[in-house]
């Protein structure tokens, strides 16, 4: 699919979105887990074999299969459901980074099983994520992920195999000469009006586009991130506001496929800060079932916008890494319900306590779902000396 120069490249990419993603470099000996579905062993390989030259310790490990995903929700009963592996605690509590490469082989394969057995595991597993954020917190973790091409994804996308491995191609950067260093530019621009909608402070914002009327604060001690490194390719300004403030109706017009099933044509009603009606043109069941998985899922926990002038992808991907940084003719914007991001509270990490996350209104889930819409859209800012500023229209930041 790629040749050993593009694969050179790739690898190299990722490698740069872990070290930016992490506040501290990388230090010999650390571990790194390298998730992969099968198909993507050839970048998962080049990865090992980089970070060994690195003098890091790979942690490769493969994801299940669908056939196993599936007979593990079918078959296990609820203890199996919520059992953690021997180890695991103790393997992320060492873990350096993490990289994850999705490569699907089925998007919808779970489509049969009852959502709430998967949100049974997924509240399992929130010990994981919360030994993960802390360590991050700390600086001594960080993350990164990325997609392979796969025939599912194609399929799902209306495009070819080799016309998807394209656009993967194009839409990180691997034609570039140096695309780590590209990349590396790309931030600093990103970086400029991230400091802008930073000096608005804790703005309310109001969203106004075609089924959509929202309002929402970003938040006291909030700082806006960007071109993190965590997620390749990404070139989202994103924060995550106070969950209590949001008001109105969003609705998303690309499809997100989750957990084996796909959804489209969301529609939230949100309500003193809660999803209080959900419609959708497919998948309702399993959307409504991710809302009742934990007391945060309801909540938002994210919202971000895409400048189309940074991003090249213009196509619908058939998943969200690409999709919620989607481009085209009108940017776009998404926003995430569940598990807020730590590194957009802009005090020391360390301070960002149970306490002080429920006082500013991070919210905090298992769930972390991102849905996006794409449509034209004008978003204004009302700062809180009541200075009224268009931050976003046309696709495009206006600071």
């Amino acid at each position: 699919m790629y040749d050993a120069e593009t694969l050179g490249k790739y690898a190299d990419v990722m490698l740069w979105g872990l070290a930016r993603g992490r506040r501290a470099p990388l230090r010999k000996s650390d571990f790194v887990l390298v998730r992969f579905d099968l198909p993507g062993l050839p970048l998962a390989e080049e990865l090992c074999g980089r970070l060994h030259d690195m003098g890091m310790i790979p942690v490769p490990r493969m994801q299940p299969t669908p056939r196993m995903e599936h007979d593990f929700y079918a078959k296990a009963n609820n203890k199996r459901l919520t059992t953690l592996i021997p180890g695991e605690r103790d393997l992320y509590s060492h873990l350096g980074g993490c990289i994850t490469i999705i490569a699907p082989e089925s998007l919808t394969h779970l489509a049969s099983i009852e959502p709430e057995r998967i949100a049974m595991t997924q509240a399992a597993r929130r010990p994981l994520q919360d030994i993960a954020h802390l360590r991050e917190d700390m600086g001594a973790y960080g993350w990164t992920l990325c997609i392979w091409p796969t025939a599912a994804l194609a399929g799902q996308a209306g495009l070819s195999l080799a016309d998807y491995a394209d656009e993967v191609r194009r839409a990180c950067l691997l034609g570039e000469a140096d695309p780590a260093a590209t990349w590396a530019r790309v931030a600093k621009q990103a970086e400029t009006i991230r400091t802008k909608l930073d000096e608005l402070g804790d703005a309310t914002l109001h969203v106004e586009a075609d089924g959509t009327d929202l309002r929402l604060r970003v938040g006291r001690m909030r700082r806006w991130a960007g071109v993190t490194g965590r997620n390749i390719p990404s070139f989202e300004l994103y924060v995550s506001p106070d969950w209590r403030s949001v008001e109105g109706v969003y609705t998303a017009d690309l499809p997100s496929f989750r957990s084996g099933n796909i959804v489209q044509g969301v529609r939230l009603e949100f309500r003193q800060g809660r999803v209080v009606r959900l419609d959708a043109e497919q998948g309702e069941g399993f959307a409504t079932g991710q809302l009742n998985g934990d007391p945060g899922a309801a909540m938002l926990g994210e919202f971000a916008l895409v400048d189309r002038r940074f991003s090249r992808i213009t196509r619908f991907m058939a998943n969200t890494l690409y999709d919620e940084n989607h481009g085209g003719p009108h940017g776009s914007m998404h926003v995430a319900l569940g598990q807020s991001y730590a590194n957009t509270f802009s005090g020391p990490s360390d301070e960002l306590t149970a306490d002080a996350r429920r006082d500013l209104g991070f919210n905090s889930s298992s769930l972390h779902w991102d849905l996006v819409a794409t449509t034209p859209r004008r978003v204004t800012a009302v700062t809180p000396g009541g200075a009224r500023v268009v931050i976003y229209e046309d696709g495009e930041f206006r600071l």
